[in-house]
């Protein structure tokens, strides 16, 4: 048999050559049916740049080094040991600080005391003790009084606006997270370091202990109280531990700074005097 005979044939008995197979043998390309047997596919193009071509956007950000990890995902396997002791006993703080927290809510240990220990933070709060002051100057007859009156004033704005612009430069929450009462923004004691009660209660005690003569009973009660009004705070989960220590130590360099720069009397008599007239006119 001729070779073209048997081509036809086989043609013949080809069954995707029938017409009601023809659609089998046809591509859909752009939603009409392509002629022919056999599908085209479109060449497959390599992105290669050209020397003065720019690569396209996004590329850059797709690639990456195969061996550079981000930086936050890189871990220091030779930490120094001045970090780990620091980190360790920042841990040690907010663990001891959470547990000492026992007034943080109704619902804790010694949630019944709340009260009683917010009554007592009350005692070392700015605004109870700028108003207080203000209120016995204004009562005072004697030049020595105003003058110690004057200086207390004077130390307690200081210590207001010092401990208000580090805790906005540090920015440190407390162990709890509690939202600030009203008082507390008023006087902007919003974070948690320094602990701004155990800086006045410091200074305060300091300051009377210095300036004012008073029994050995009352001595320690005052000390008494300065501790008792910083461990308040941490108490009811406001502040760290850490927070408390360094409170006490940046009143006290509040009194020793106030100390340096102490107004006389004559001065203090000049400050009323303008208040005075200020108020007359």
């Amino acid at each position: 048999m001729p070779a073209k005979a048997r081509s036809k044939a086989r043609e013949r008995n080809n069954v995707l050559n029938r017409a009601e197979f023809m659609s089998l043998n046809q591509t859909v390309r752009g939603g009409q049916p392509e002629r022919g047997g056999s599908a085209r596919r479109p060449p497959f193009k390599h992105q290669t740049s050209q020397p003065g071509e720019e690569p396209p956007e996004g590329s850059s950000k797709d690639k990456k080094e195969p061996g550079k990890l981000p930086e936050e995902d890189c871990m220091q396997l030779n930490p120094s040991f001045k970090g780990i002791a620091l980190n360790s006993l920042l841990a040690i703080d907010i663990c001891l600080s959470k547990r000492m927290g026992v007034c943080a809510n109704t619902s804790s240990s010694w949630g019944g005391c709340r009260s009683m220990v917010n009554l007592l933070a009350l005692t070392g709060h700015g605004i109870t003790w700028i108003i207080g002051t203000i209120v016995c100057l204004t009562r005072s007859n004697t030049l020595a009084g105003q003058e110690v009156l004057v200086n207390l004033l004077l130390a307690l704005l200081l210590d207001v606006m010092t401990v208000a612009g580090v805790q906005r430069l540090v920015k440190r929450k407390g162990p709890w997270e509690m939202a600030p009462g009203f008082l507390d923004c008023v006087a902007m004691d919003i974070y948690s370091f320094p602990a701004a009660h155990a800086s006045r209660a410091a200074m305060v005690s300091k300051f009377l202990l210095s300036h004012l003569v008073l029994a050995v009973p009352l001595r320690i009660l005052l000390v008494l109280w300065a501790f008792l009004v910083g461990l308040s705070r941490v108490l009811l989960g406001r502040h760290h531990l850490t927070d408390m220590v360094c409170g006490f130590a940046l009143g006290l360099l509040h009194f020793s700074l106030m100390e340096s720069v102490w107004l006389s009397s004559s001065t203090c008599q000049t400050l009323i005097s303008i208040k005075h007239l200020y108020l007359a006119w």
